[in-house]
């Protein structure tokens, strides 16, 4: 056993505790990895703040980046000492999904090992998402990990584990964006910034951004956005009809708001698409026409983490960011240290940060 500080959630809405935790020893098929940095995601705060339930106490934080400390027998294509991206996707890699290339939607992703970690008494605590990242190390699964190397800043590396894929993967591999389609994107927070940089990687035509703030449409030009919307237009969808000369080809609604995803078909063209990346809280419900959408041909697609694939889209993400195309320096608002991870969420909760990083 290790002893490690982690940010512990011992009820929903209250302030995270600093904590020392006991980390056992990565058993087989698994990693321990000393994290050097790890975001602070919308999902994280989430369930920090009980919208989707779950176990408690509990270790939140799940956008990390480290370098391996110990390999459990077993692990294939890791070593100590490589600096790696740890995500929450872990895959059995013998389902079906997993052998159709969607390891996102692993049908067995849980463990039979022990809770990774414990509290000084033996108690278990819930590692989040399958990570557990508030914390100075975490042992995971090596599926759960890609190396990088070390030309990337440890918050920059970070930010690849979440929010980048999620936003680029939900365009470039849930909606299979096509050169020369147009699409658009509701939210231009952090997800939202990489669905842009996305659309802006496979070509649309027209990449608009719609939001409530002016500041961070201004920020969504910066990533790529050709045309920017208010979404406290009365009618938005029409002001985006009347600047690109139709509707769109694919409306990526990257906010957990119900009330997007009751207004995102408007956007579209017929044929298009609603791709549906940030998650409601538990219950909350939105409401469609549905005879327009089928008359219309058009679609809805669920994109979790942007059906990335891990050890093949992370590697492409960091040879693009070295070649100048994907931004990911821009992307991190302020480092913080762990014990000041209260604060680092209350920033994040009040709009203004594209990330905010915890830096070990």
């Amino acid at each position: 056993m290790t002893k490690v500080k982690a940010a512990i959630c011992r009820a929903f809405g209250a302030p995270l505790t600093i904590e020392d935790v006991e980390l056992r020893a990565p058993v087989a098929g698994e990693i321990e990895v000393a994290l050097e940095a790890v975001a602070i995601c919308h999902s994280d705060i989430s369930y920090a703040d009980g919208a989707w339930g779950g176990p408690l106490p509990a270790v939140y934080g799940h956008e990390a980046a480290g370098r391996i400390t110990a390999i459990g027998p077993g692990v294939t294509g890791l070593r100590e000492g490589d600096r790696v991206v740890v995500t929450l996707i872990r895959a059995c890699r013998t389902c079906a999904q997993c052998g159709s290339g969607r390891p996102t939607l692993c049908e067995d992703p849980t463990s039979d090992a022990p809770a990774p970690m414990t509290l000084p008494d033996g108690d278990p605590l819930w590692a989040a998402m399958n990570c557990g990242a508030f914390a100075e190390r975490v042992v995971v699964d090596q599926s759960q990990a890609v190396v990088v190397g070390d030309d990337l800043a440890p918050g920059p590396a970070a930010l690849l584990a979440c929010g980048v894929v999620t936003g680029v993967g939900a365009v470039v591999n849930s909606a299979g964006l096509r050169p020369g389609e147009d699409a658009l994107v509701i939210g231009a927070g952090g997800v939202g910034l990489n669905a842009i940089q996305g659309a802006r990687i496979a070509g649309a035509r027209r990449i608009v951004a719609v939001d409530l703030a002016p500041e961070k449409l201004d920020a969504a030009r910066q990533f790529g956005a050709t045309d920017t919307v208010l979404a406290t237009d009365p009618a938005p969808w029409q002001r985006v009809r009347a600047a690109i000369g139709r509707g769109v080809d694919a409306v990526f609604v990257s906010v957990g708001v119900a009330a997007a995803y009751d207004s995102a078909p408007n956007y579209l063209a017929p044929g298009g698409r609603v791709v549906m990346v940030g998650m409601p809280a538990s219950g909350k419900v939105s409401t469609y026409e549905a005879g327009n959408i089928a008359a219309a041909g058009q679609a809805m697609i669920g994109s979790k983490m942007g059906d990335t694939v891990i050890r093949r889209d992370i590697p492409w993400l960091v040879d693009l960011y070295g070649q100048g195309r994907l931004k990911l320096d821009e992307l991190v608002s302020r480092q913080w240290r762990l014990e000041e991870i209260n604060e680092a969420i209350a920033d994040t909760k009040s709009g203004g940060a594209r990330r905010n990083v915890i830096v070990f």
